[in-house]
Order: structure tokens, then sequence, then C-alpha cells
């Protein structure tokens, strides 16, 4: 079960106690799920009694005690403990993990896209009426532009067609830092969207495609980006050497353990860390939250968590020592090459590289 699936779950449980008459609330549109806090236990953890417990009319700890046995039935979820106010503590059965990793390797560095149309892109689909095209606009500066360009790749993967125009534009910057847009000039009349995010402090194109794409695209558009030799830095302190590290290390265990006979292959890994499967489940919800909210800089951070959390696991894939190749080294594998799956397509998404070797 998926921290997407799980979510799914505790709403429906909810509406099972409303429709049983153990609840008197709206059933809410989402219900977040994450890692327990200090006090918890278990692998996720929600805060949904808490959030009921006023429209409910009854205290949070009640409202958990009447949604704990519709969870526990579920399939999927091996126990629920209640901590503190109210907190249900999710455990879930052995292969949960296994479920997610699939779910990630089947669906590649595409993970987490939306069904995309068959045209990509507005100036492909003239005939598609204005009200279906995401109109992008940005000023003549070349971290708007790049902003423009990022916004417009998270908005394609969630399936919408996106024009982008600009109020000025240089070629250098297309061969600089591959961005792209479709029209040069004032704002069309039909109302876009504006771009328009604090600009960089210096010329960032001695960077390079990526690590100037990384600097202009990391921070929030509303915080002045650094522009520095700090992003070209092949040490941990350079959180884009981490994102792209963690995931040539995956590829490399790919090809290490390729020489010693065995291939991933998803299964239950007992000693999986929670904040990384944590955040291979969210990184859907992460990839819509930055279309929707034109926030690139989301998907930069995520892939900052995924990986912080991948890079302690990674060194225990691989048998040590004279051990032999096992089922449990195969699921750690399969889970190492979700992490670095969702690096390179969060990556992709950003318009920086991620190579295999590094």
């Amino acid at each position: 079960m998926t921290p997407a699936e799980l979510s799914s779950a505790v709403l429906h449980a909810v509406r099972r106690a409303v429709d049983a008459g153990e609840l008197d609330v709206t059933v809410p549109a989402r219900a977040v799920v994450a890692p327990p806090g200090p006090g918890g236990c278990g692998d996720y953890a929600t805060n949904i009694a808490l959030q009921l417990a006023r429209p409910a009319g009854q205290p949070p700890y009640r409202v958990a005690e009447v949604l704990r046995p519709y969870l526990v039935g579920v399939d999927g979820v091996a126990d629920v403990v209640l901590t503190g106010p109210g907190f249900l503590n999710i455990s879930l059965g052995g292969a949960a993990p296994a479920a997610l990793v699939e779910e990630i390797l089947s669906a590649g560095t595409r993970y987490g896209h939306a069904d995309a149309p068959d045209a990509p892109d507005a100036p492909d689909a003239p005939d598609a009426p204005d009200n279906s095209v995401v109109r992008l606009h940005c000023p003549h500066d070349l971290r708007a532009v790049v902003v423009a360009d990022a916004v417009a790749r998270a908005l394609r993967c969630q399936g919408a067609l996106v024009r982008v125009t600009a109020e000025g534009f240089d070629r250098e910057w297309t061969a600089a830092l591959g961005v792209r847009v479709d029209g040069v000039g004032p704002a069309p009349v039909s109302l876009p969207v504006t771009v328009r995010p604090v600009p960089a402090p210096a010329d960032p194109l001695p960077l390079g495609r990526d690590a100037a794409r990384w600097a202009l695209l990391h921070p929030a558009a509303h915080d002045r980006p650094r522009i520095g030799d700090e992003h070209l830095a092949q040490r941990e302190g350079n959180p884009l050497f981490r994102v792209r590290y963690a995931h040539a290390r995956s590829r490399a265990l790919t090809r290490n353990a390729a020489d010693l006979g065995f291939a991933a292959e998803p299964g239950p890994v007992p000693d999986a860390p929670q904040d990384l499967l944590a955040a291979l489940g969210d990184h859907p919800r992460v990839l819509a939250a930055a279309a929707a909210h034109r926030a690139p800089d989301r998907i930069a951070r995520h892939l900052v968590a995924v990986a912080d959390a991948a890079l302690p696991f990674l060194p225990t894939v691989l048998p040590r020592g004279g051990e032999k190749p096992s089922a449990a080294h195969r699921a750690r594998l399969a889970l190492a090459e979700a992490a670095g799956t969702v690096l390179a397509g969060g990556l992709t998404l950003l318009g920086i590289d991620a190579p295999d070797h590094l």
C-alpha cells in the first residue's frame, strides 16, 4: 500500500463511520499520512481524528477510537495504535514497500505523471479552446524564463497544454540553459499567469546548464538565488551534488549487482527506512502541487529529501564479504533503483541531467 492508497483508505474509513452513524461529519477531501512523529509508532500516522473532532463534537481520541476498527480491517494494514491526543499510527504489512517500489519501477521516470494528451504543447494544438491552455508570461529576465520553462514542464507532466511567452528573449539562453518560449512580446490579450520571481543577483551562465538551472530553481520564487561556485562543489554541502550522487550510486549498485549475478526484484524490506518510503510515495503529490502552485522549487527540495533519505540506505544494498545474494538483497536493490528513478525523473522535469556516473 502506497501513502496515496493509505490516505484513500483513511478517507474510506471516515466514510464508513459516517454511513454507520458513528460520526456526523462531512468527509474531508484528503487525509494527510506521514511518518510518525515523536512518541508515535508504526509506518505512518494521520491526524484525521484531530481534524474531525470539532465538527464531530467529540474529543479527538474518541474519534480515533471510532475510526480504528475500520482501518484495522483494510488489506495491507497490520495494526493501528492510538497515541497522544488522537493520532492513528498505522503499521503496514511487509509487502507494502514492494507495492510502492513495483509501481515506481513500472512507471519509470514518468512515475507521478498524469496521463498527458496527445499534443504536449499549445503551439502543436492550435485548435484547442483557450480555456484548455495554461498561458505563462514572464518579463525579459533569465530567472523568470528558466522558472517558466520548469513550470511548463511540471504542468505538462500533469497533462496540461502550456504556452510560454516572454517580453524578451536572448537566443543564447536556449543554447546555454535549454529554455524555450513560444512567443516574444507583450503579454497577450487573454490574461496569462505571470511568472515573476526575484531576479538573480548575477549572471548564472558561467555555472553551466545544470548548476545554473539548479541555482535559479531550488530557491522559492520570492527568495533571491545565490549564484556562486558552491553549486559546482563535489561535496555533501551542495544539495545538487547530493541529489545527483544518490542517483549515480543507485545506478552503480545495479551494475555491481549484475556483476554479482543478481538483479532487482521488489519484495519485503524489513529494514527499509520509513523516511525514504514516505518520500518516494509522496512524489506524485509533490509533482501535482508544483504544477498547481507554479512552484518548481517544491520538486527541487523534494529531490533533496529523497536523496538524503536514500544515501544512508544505499551502502546496505549489496552482499558483504562472502555473503550470497538473497531475496532481501534483490528487494533492497529494487528500492534503491526506485529511489534513483524518482531522482532521475525529478531532475529531468527541472531540465537537469541525471548522469549514471559522477
